[in-house]
């Protein structure tokens, strides 16, 4: 069992990756099929980090430091759920919460649910919706923002630093495995959880506007018949980052993982990227209860 223990040291270290039975506290959890061939991904860099522990499946420059786009909102909700002043209070939206960048969904004069504006930040992705969350906290942003990069330290993300609780800024870096380490924690929140994993949501402003946003995730609307489930993510984007995901998976068996790509070379690309590192590890592993 220590044999065991210093071989996979020496894997993870230098590939990234398990080759033998891999363990937590000397109990086997999963070991490599034989003769399985690494799958590659162009993007910059990846990682597929085990649902249930700290193991790494998968690594590709998973502790280069990039720009994380829109994928920072994930540390925005975290940071919103510990300062949410109610699901049913209701926001105005303001002059200070328009940003370019996106589709925009909520206006100037508009109010909506505080519920309503977290799934839109968190749907779609919307930049002005995200500040609108950030601003009902009471907090301004320089303050919200403060407490993201507390949070993350709390997280152990210590490459991990945000300038904005957007993702516009460039400045806003992590690397793949402290991505992956950031998503668990995220989607280990029911609502964070929730609202990632729908392909759109609807609702009303109290002024009777109906409104519709889609995911941004297109994993949710994959067509294939994929052989595991889409437990939520998130997308971002700049010219610098690239274009990013991190998605949360389940197997057939009930086996989850999560998925990093950082700094794709297309929009659509991410997304194949993250569909070949997932079925690799589910293809590639057996699990031991």
């Amino acid at each position: 069992m220590l044999w065991n223990l210093i071989v996979n040291l020496i894997l993870i270290l230098f590939f990234g990756r398990f080759d033998s039975t891999a363990v937590t506290n000397n109990v086997p959890i999963v070991s490599l099929k034989p003769n399985v061939k690494e799958t590659i991904i162009g993007a910059q860099c990846g990682a597929v980090l085990a649902g249930q522990d700290r193991s790494f499946f998968y690594s590709k420059n998973a502790d280069e430091v990039q720009p994380i786009a829109s994928i920072t909102k994930l540390m925005t909700a975290l940071v919103f759920l510990e300062n949410n002043p109610g699901w049913e209070t209701t926001y105005e939206v303001t002059p200070a919460d328009k940003v370019e960048g996106g589709r925009l969904n909520l206006f100037t004069g508009d109010n909506v649910r505080i519920k309503d504006v977290f799934y839109t930040s968190l749907v779609a992705s919307d930049n002005g919706a995200t500040l609108a969350l950030v601003h009902a906290t009471g907090l301004d942003e320089t303050e919200f923002v403060k407490k993201m990069n507390v949070k993350a330290k709390q997280l152990g993300l210590n490459k991990t630093q945000f300038i904005d609780p957007i993702g516009l800024s460039d400045n806003n870096v992590s690397t793949a495995r402290e991505v992956a380490f950031l998503a668990k924690a995220a989607l280990n929140q029911k609502e964070i959880r929730q609202a990632t994993e729908r392909k759109e949501y609807n609702f009303t402003t109290l002024e009777g506007k109906a409104k519709k946003v889609e995911s941004t995730d297109y994993l949710l609307f994959d067509p294939a018949n994929n052989s595991f489930q889409v437990l939520g993510g998130k997308t971002g984007y700049t010219d610098k980052a690239g274009y990013c995901f991190v998605g949360r998976f389940k197997d057939q068996s009930g086996q989850e993982i999560i998925s990093v790509i950082l700094n794709s070379s297309g929009k659509n690309e991410r997304f194949k990227e993250s569909k070949a590192l997932v079925n690799w590890v589910f293809q590639s592993y057996n699990w031991f209860k």
